[in-house]
């Protein structure tokens, strides 16, 4: 397959079309989220030999926790048909190591395509719209390099630069809504980073809030109300969120749903 210079890549994980990446490259140890140790480029005991995998329908059931809130946003079939042009770790084994150094640098480039195509969701002013535009354009065009060219990409300076745009958005977005709808501020609390483990916020009103980065393992959300907070990196692990209003969160991504209770 030949990339398309720019053309923003599939941010859905179609696991029919990656060479089962998550499943041997990336490393995971016997825990909560896993019932056995494994080492990176170690093929999952459950990884049959068309990349299926053999325990996808009782994954939770089976100990397979990190594996139902694992999403790789597609990076992996962009690796496997793009980045490596559709020959597998199987067919060219010489390649997998460069394979499996690729696919967590293309994940990240994945993941903040999806925050960034957000963002630009929310309407920002024209020299946010502008910020975010060209910095989706230039990785965008990133996704489509040659293994060299992804794993020489610097992702702590394009991760600054675009979580620097995606507050941006995020606080113009968050004002503008307070504003129109005369919500107050939510509890000095509940902010961005804050160690809210275990913490009680049932039922709160937490429109508009700041939560990035913060720690919500095993709060408890119930009822909570979270429309329009910005949830980008919070650690919502076992976080209980049944009855809890989301619609219109800012940043809330599929792996942080599904290592929540809902």
């Amino acid at each position: 397959m030949t990339p398309t210079p720019g053309r923003t890549p599939d941010l859905e994980a179609d696991c029919s079309r990656c060479f089962g990446l998550c499943c041997v490259a990336l490393p995971f140890a016997r825990s909560a989220d896993f019932p056995v140790d494994k080492a990176g480029g170690e093929p999952c005991r459950n990884l049959l030999a068309d990349d299926r995998c053999g325990v996808h329908d009782r994954l939770r059931e089976d100990g397979w926790r990190g594996c139902v809130a694992f999403d790789c946003f597609g990076a992996g079939q962009q690796v496997s048909q793009v980045t490596f042009g559709g020959v597998s770790w199987r067919e060219a084994p010489e390649t997998a190591p460069t394979m499996y150094a690729v696919l967590p640098v293309m994940r990240q480039l994945h993941e903040m395509l999806a925050h960034l195509r957000d963002a630009l969701a929310l309407g920002p002013d024209q020299a946010t719209r502008v910020g975010l535009s060209a910095a989706a354009d230039e990785i965008a065009l990133a996704t489509a390099g040659a293994p060299d060219e992804l794993l020489a990409v610097d992702l702590v300076a394009v991760r600054s630069r675009v979580g620097g745009l995606l507050r941006t958005a995020s606080a113009t977005a968050r004002d503008r809504r307070r504003r129109r709808d005369g919500i107050r501020r939510p509890p000095r609390r509940v902010r961005a980073g804050a160690d809210l483990v275990e913490a009680d916020l049932r039922g709160q009103d937490l429109r508009t809030a700041d939560l990035r980065g913060a720690l919500l393992i095993a709060a408890d959300l119930r009822d909570a109300d979270l429309r329009w907070a910005d949830l980008l990196g919070a650690d919502l692990r076992d976080a209980d969120l049944r009855g809890a209003r989301l619609d219109g969160a800012l940043f809330l991504t599929r792996p942080q749903l599904a290592a929540a209770r809902t």
